[in-house]
């Protein structure tokens, strides 16, 4: 019963979250910004304002499906965000650039996550059935479970790991901004709001798999002293 407690107030705050960013999104998908630069425009000069030119820009299909891909170094945006012109359209391109800045001058939390994602990609691909099996043969096999946990830790770590790269890149995107003279006093306030919003998703996700985990760690030890 607990497990569905946790997992129904995280799905709420999940979704309370997601709509208010939405929300955001398309509030300042309609504010253009003073220059008409496209998203695109904007990444690619925040690209070579910070000296990095053998990353490219992308667009590719999908809402809010932007992001930066370190293994073939492209910066993806979505066609809203590719093409828009708009306060929007230029936090995002800009954030997803922070994380190509990242790369280039090798942002320590960055090289961690990265570090992760193969281990990360095992583990969550396995971890629900190792963590089902754990809990059914607690009494006759508890070290399964133990197994599960910690495989379950992993991917909660990398839920944490990325909050601070999040965080990081939206920082570098308005400094940029600002600095750039993209956005202006009154459109600025807009673009912070805008990614403030997009990172509280990812609080929300490191928290509700730290909720988990803790869950899974009592049925651990409430098995062993059974």
């Amino acid at each position: 019963m607990s497990i569905w407690i946790i997992f129904v107030f995280f799905m709420l705050l999940s979704w309370l979250v997601s709509s208010q960013l939405k929300s955001k999104f398309t509030a300042y998908s309609k504010i253009s910004i003073v220059n008409g630069m496209s998203g695109r425009d904007i990444a690619n000069k925040m690209l070579f304002d910070n000296g990095i030119t053998d990353v490219q820009v992308l667009s590719v299909e999908g809402s809010l499906s932007d992001h930066y891909n370190p293994v073939n170094k492209t910066v993806n945006l979505s066609r809203e965000v590719y093409e828009g012109r708009n306060v929007a359209a230029a936090a995002v391109a800009a954030h997803e650039c922070g994380h190509a800045v990242q790369h280039a001058t090798a942002y320590h939390w960055l090289q961690m996550r990265s570090t992760l994602v193969p281990i990360v990609s095992f583990s969550s691909k396995w971890v629900q059935w190792v963590l089902l099996a754990g809990i059914l043969l607690i009494q006759s096999f508890p070290q399964l479970l133990l197994v599960g946990i910690v495989m379950f830790a992993l991917t909660t770590l990398f839920s944490f790991i990325t909050l601070p790269v999040e965080i990081d890149a939206s920082r570098r995107a308005l400094a940029w901004l600002n600095i750039s003279g993209i956005t202006d006093h009154n459109s600025h306030p807009k673009a912070q709001e805008a990614l403030r919003w997009a990172a509280y998703t990812y609080v929300v996700a490191a928290l509700a798999s730290l909720a988990t985990l803790l869950y899974y760690i009592a049925i651990f030890l409430g098995g062993r002293k059974d």
